[in-house]
Formats: C-alpha cells, structure tokens, sequence
C-alpha cells in the first residue's frame, strides 16, 4: 500500500479516536498541529513533522495509546520516527524522534513552559520522565535537531482547539509526497 494512503487510514481510522483526554481526536490534534506550522511558513519537512508527530500512538503504526494511558512510557516518538524513517528522510523523522525530548527540554530551561501544558500533557510529561536534568538540558540544546524539535513542540501544544477549522489529510498529501524517499514516490 501507499504509504500516504496508509497514513490516511490511520488518520480517518485510529485518528477520529479520543486524544488521551483532550478536547479534540487524535486525528485533529496531528492536522492542526500541521496547520500551526504551516501558517508559520515553516519549511515542508517541519510541515510534515508536525503533522506526523504523534503517529506512535497509533496501534496499527507502532504501540499504541494503551502503554501511555496506563502510565507507561510508549516511547511513541521514537517508534513513530522508526516506522516514519521508511518512507521519509532524518528531516522529518528527527523532529518527531525529539518531540517529547523538547517538552522536557522547555519545562527545564522556559519560565512558565509547564504552564502552558494541558492536563494531559502534564500526566504524559511524568510518564516520560519528567522535566530535564540541567545537563540534559544542555546536551539537548547541543544536539543539530534541538530547534527543530523545538518548533514542532510548540505546535504540538498549541494544536488542541476543538472549535479550530482544520483541514484534512488530502491537504497535506502533496507536501508529504513531494518529501517522500525515492523508492516510495509515485511515478
């Protein structure tokens, strides 16, 4: 199959599921945070980082929601990356890989990051380890994907809006085709 038609099945399918207690479908919470990132004239391969951020918690993707629910750590942005880094390069993958690394990363060296964490994300924050170490912190900072992880965690935190217009995954398909390995591009 496709991989974009794999990944709007997972979007129309896994995606119209809750999001881990927050207002909006999983599915919504991935395009808006798209959207954000978008409307930042972000490059394409933020665009799409942000939009397949949390592919990890797809059962059919990787692991799954359950693990997080229960409070473990699904390691979701590093199984999401893993099963994204098939049809996308390290500019997309990588983002998504440190996704949650920059929310540990902020709530360490941002006043009021923490803040602004939604009550979920605070219980998901506890799970996958809490906020950074101030050396982790700086190791973090050091790494070449630090910005742009950084970015896609603040789209990830803002896209939580029931009431913003969205578009849908057909949007997005040509900038993910245009991103895709060689050997997965349509002729």
């Amino acid at each position: 199959m496709n991989p974009l038609d794999r990944l709007a099945d997972l979007f129309a399918g896994e995606g119209s599921a809750e999001y881990l207690g927050e207002a909006v479908t999983q599915a919504q919470h991935m395009l808006q945070a798209g959207a954000l990132a978008e409307e930042a004239g972000a490059p394409a391969h933020l665009v799409a980082a942000a939009l397949l951020h949390d592919v990890g918690h797809f059962h059919g993707a990787v692991t799954g929601r359950d693990l997080m629910e229960g409070g473990h750590d699904n390691r979701h942005s590093h199984t999401g990356a893993d099963w994204l880094g098939r049809f996308f390069g390290p500019e997309v993958t990588e983002p998504v890989r440190l996704h949650v690394a920059a929310k540990r990363y902020l709530c360490t060296v941002e006043p009021g990051y923490f803040a602004l964490l939604s009550e979920a994300s605070v219980h998901t924050l506890r799970v996958q380890g809490g906020p950074m170490s101030p050396e982790q912190a700086r190791a973090f900072a050091a790494h070449p994907g630090a910005r742009d992880a950084v970015a896609v965690r603040r789209w990830d935190e803002r896209a939580k809006d029931p009431d913003r217009p969205t578009p849908g995954f057909e949007h997005f398909r040509p900038l993910l085709e245009g991103l895709l390995k060689p050997d997965h591009a349509s002729a």
